[in-house]
């Protein structure tokens, strides 16, 4: 399985998202493999991060497909890096988080081409912070979305081999709030206290989780204060929600911009700041025709699954592209020292893309 030799080349160059030189290196690694099958590179620069990388196959009458992946992983250099494998796993940062996926991807084109398929309509977009919200290449992403009518993204399959046909929106929000010192012992009543401002607060964002509905709303860190005989001055919270679906949106949306106006006590101010960082993946009628479709030209079932953790995928999606995601090997303690990736689902996932790219190659459609 010569591409296990390609994995490790790559798996073997940490690409911490913040280590530029690395991503940028896996992401000349890719240039060669890629260009050999006879994609035209176009690269995104930037100064401070990795750059993206988008590939470009012949364009002709038909439908669109973009691959979709990451170059970057969660390790800084010499804490968790190296690549090793048995029999039956293969182990190291980003063998299944994504670097196994888009060996996957890559095989499967390769494949393609040998069987002299013609490689048009399919292009490939790699990008350098997914691990870190995506906070510059979705911007890229999304200005692409509108050429293309589907989208799969390679991150891990599910433990029985789901693709993944639904994301969590995810949004990370600031609250800082404003109060007024005092002497706690002597002047406890010229005082306007922040923190306890921050506590109604916090109270009353937790309870905008509803957990039939899919959405959680997390106070991760709180802040304040600047001794115990002090009236507290100032205060911050730091939150994260996630939903699974636009009216959940609008809903905590809409409550948390009437939480940040309440004072809850008398003369504190808040103001806000964040937003949404990936809206929801959410399925709809096209997500499963693909699917259906996946399976009439594999035969085989193809299990679904949502996940509440985020992936580009969200953003592909959210601009109106169907969009299925887990598309790579399987595998499990990603973004821990113990990532490891099963060999098997590499072959099967191969596999399985070999025949769905081999389809399109054809019908220029599914």
């Amino acid at each position: 399985m010569s591409y296990l030799d390609d994995l490790k080349t790559i798996v073997n160059i940490n690409s911490y998202t913040q280590n530029k030189h690395g991503v940028d290196t896996v992401g000349q690694q890719f240039d060669v493999w890629f260009e050999a099958l006879g994609f035209k590179t176009t690269i995104f620069e930037r100064e401070l991060i990795g750059e993206h990388r988008l590939y470009r196959s012949p364009r002709v009458q038909g439908k669109k497909l973009l691959l979709l992946g990451h170059l970057d992983t969660v390790f800084a250099p010499g804490t968790f890096e190296g690549y090793r494998e048995d029999s039956e796993w293969v182990y190291g940062p980003g063998v299944c988080d994504m670097k196994g996926g888009n060996i996957v991807m890559l095989e499967a084109l390769r494949r393609l081409q040998q069987e002299r398929c013609p490689i048009e309509n399919i292009d490939i977009l790699l990008v350098s912070d997914e691990e870190t919200g995506s906070d510059d290449s979705k911007y890229v992403s999304a200005s692409l979305a509108a050429e293309y009518d589907y989208c799969l993204v390679y991150e891990a399959a599910g433990a029985e081999g789901e693709v993944v046909v639904g994301r969590k929106g995810v949004g990370t929000f600031s609250i800082e709030i404003v109060g007024m010192a005092a002497h706690a012992g002597n002047h406890y009543r010229e005082g306007i206290d922040a923190n306890l401002e921050a506590a109604y607060k916090l109270k009353e964002l937790t309870a905008l989780t509803d957990l039939q509905q899919g959405t959680t709303l997390n106070v991760g860190k709180i802040e304040g204060g600047i001794g115990a005989n002090t009236i507290s001055p100032h205060a911050h919270l730091t939150f994260e929600l996630r939903y699974k679906n636009t009216q959940e949106k609008i809903r905590v949306l809409e409550a948390i911009r009437t939480i940040v106006a309440t004072s809850y006590v008398n003369g504190t101010s808040a103001t806000l700041s964040g937003g949404i960082q990936r809206d929801v993946m959410q399925p709809n009628d096209a997500t499963f025709l693909l699917v259906t479709a996946m399976e009439n030209i594999t035969k085989q079932r193809l299990k679904t699954q949502e996940r509440g953790g985020v992936s580009d995928a969200n953003i592909v999606s959210s601009h109106g592209v169907t969009t299925l995601d887990g598309l790579g090997p399987f595998g499990d303690g990603d973004h821990t020292p113990h990532e490891r990736a099963k060999k098997l689902s590499f072959e099967e996932r191969i596999a399985l893309s070999s025949s769905i790219f081999q389809y399109f190659a054809v019908h220029k459609n599914f």
